[in-house]
């Protein structure tokens, strides 16, 4: 064994360079399979540190303590067949640890031993909490963790790995292990909190990270070695001379870790300001949701001004086309009051009666109007009804066949509508209507929405049907409504391949704007 110990002295020894490049599982495997005490023993002097502070936090006794991290290695060199490829090591010893503290140490006495603190800490005033606060409940919150999430602390404050080794454990991302760590310490502090210590989420990974493991007594990780290896029939006397080779390491790597521990408050102010960051995109995105809902919730009024609109400008139409109607009336009763008499001759009756008009009108109440199709005029007027009825406006697209004239005249309305608005809402009407691409369809089919909501439509009357060409009709037809005058318009239906279809063409649109 001289040569053995000479070459883990050496930096330069190719076995010192493997022992200390290996993983734990590849360390503990060349026990398992070739008896390398040494590799077992540098298992241990990784651990040992870590297992005792875990214990004497548990036990409070250096004395247990030290039992109870003999027991654990001993546990470890038994069972080693029963490690899986993905146990993360010190996630294992510190669950053993615990189990095998709780053994030594009586559960009631603990129990009173933390109520006690936990009510003192309760009347003491809100102030940060110390180390002094933290360690007797630190072992208990951090069980309360799952086991992902607890093998992301005892990796990251507990052995001071760095997230991408805390990720390569863990196998996830750097990001993922650091959102990972960040919300365990979370769910601490808020263990603590329940338990009347205040502490801040930056503060406890400080903590911790700068007291939770403490050296372990000089020869411990010898005594522990030697124990667990003899436990397993396996001779001591390599454990005892390779262990002791690397006593001699324990200061430069309490130089490293004590470095790694002044650095951490770097990394706690780095974390604090990400935890900042994600909270101002939180409420940029909430911002961002809110000023979507007031757009949609000003299209909305903005559809609704306009239907509005088009019902009061229907209803002067009507009252117009009304008036008109009348004088026209009176001035042929008129007429024909002073006129002489005069019998119509049969070729004059025959050229004022328009071909294939309905001598008797058509009713079609409510109740009748269905998605029915478009076989016929009539049919494509029910359909029609029953599509403003039920706000379909996919079927009332169907129902129309829109000229580009129509729409370029729609889009010349639209303009003189916002050119119109008040200055304050000008742009407004212009974003809602032109920006949102408010078709031709939807500027029909709202204001009849609109009016049919206010007034009621009751029926279609066809007044009268004329024959244009052999895919053309034109229907005069009355929309009668349960509050005020009925309305009365000119529909020209033109046959689509095997669908009637109302035709809005230029003339029907300025019709309707008058």
């Amino acid at each position: 064994m001289p040569g053995k110990i000479s070459c883990r002295i050496s930096p330069a020894g190719g076995d010192m360079l493997m022992i200390m490049s290996d993983t734990d599982l590849q360390l503990l495997a060349r026990y398992a399979r070739d008896r390398a005490e040494d590799a077992f023993a540098e298992v241990v002097r990784r651990h040992v540190d870590f297992v005792y502070s875990a214990a004497l936090r548990q036990v409070r006794s250096s004395q247990l303590a030290e039992e109870v991290a003999q027991s654990v290695f001993t546990d470890l060199a038994k069972n080693l067949g029963r490690l899986k490829p993905d146990t993360i090591l010190t996630a294992w010893l510190y669950q053993v640890a615990r189990r095998t503290s709780t053994d030594v140490v009586r559960r009631e006495a603990r129990r009173q031993l933390r109520e006690r603190i936990a009510t003192e800490m309760t009347a003491m005033n809100a102030t940060e909490a110390t180390w002094p606060d933290i360690e007797p409940l630190l072992d208990e919150a951090v069980s309360a963790l799952d086991d992902t999430d607890r093998a992301a602390v005892l990796l990251r404050y507990f052995e001071n790995k760095s997230l991408r080794e805390v990720g390569a454990q863990l196998a996830i991302s750097d990001d993922a292990a650091q959102k990972r760590v960040s919300r365990a310490v979370d769910r601490l502090r808020e263990f603590f909190t329940k338990r009347g210590v205040s502490v801040g989420g930056s503060a406890l990974a400080i903590a911790i990270s700068a007291n939770a493991v403490h050296a372990a007594p000089a020869g411990l990780a010898i005594t522990i070695s030697t124990a667990a290896l003899a436990s397993t029939a396996v001779s001591t006397a390599t454990v005892i001379a390779t262990t002791t080779t690397t006593i001699a390491m324990t200061a430069l790597q309490k130089t490293l870790v004590t470095a790694a521990v002044t650095a951490l408050a770097g990394v706690g102010i780095y974390e604090a300001r990400q935890a900042v960051r994600r909270g101002e995109q939180v409420q940029q995105f909430q911002q961002m949701t809110t000023a979507q809902q007031e757009l949609e919730k000003e299209r909305t009024d903005l559809l609704a001004q306009l239907a509005a609109l088009r019902a009061a400008n229907d209803r002067a139409n009507s009252n117009a086309v009304e008036a008109d109607s009348l004088r026209a009336e009176l001035a042929r009763l008129r007429k024909v009051s002073s006129e002489p008499a005069k019998l119509p001759s049969p070729a004059a009756n025959s050229s004022t009666v328009p071909a294939d008009q309905s001598a008797t009108p058509t009713e079609l109440p409510k109740d009748s109007w269905a998605d029915v199709g478009f076989a016929t005029p009539l049919a494509a007027l029910q359909t029609r009804g029953w599509a403003v009825l039920n706000s379909n406006r996919e079927r009332f697209k169907e129902s129309v066949l829109i000229t580009d004239a129509a729409r370029k005249a729609m889009e010349e309305m639209l303009e003189k509508m916002i050119a119109n608005a008040p200055a304050a809402e000008r742009q407004r009407f212009s974003q809602q209507i032109l920006s949102n691409n408010l078709g031709l369809e939807d500027a029909m089919l709202f204001p009849m929405i609109a009016e049919n909501q206010s007034r009621g439509y009751t029926s279609y009357r066809i007044l009268s049907e004329r024959s244009l060409a052999d895919d053309e009709r034109q229907l005069e037809v009355e929309t009668g409504v349960a509050s005020g005058a009925a309305k009365r318009e000119t529909l020209r239906f033109k046959k689509s391949g095997d669908a009637w279809k109302v035709v809005i063409d230029e003339s029907f649109i300025k019709s309707q704007s008058r």
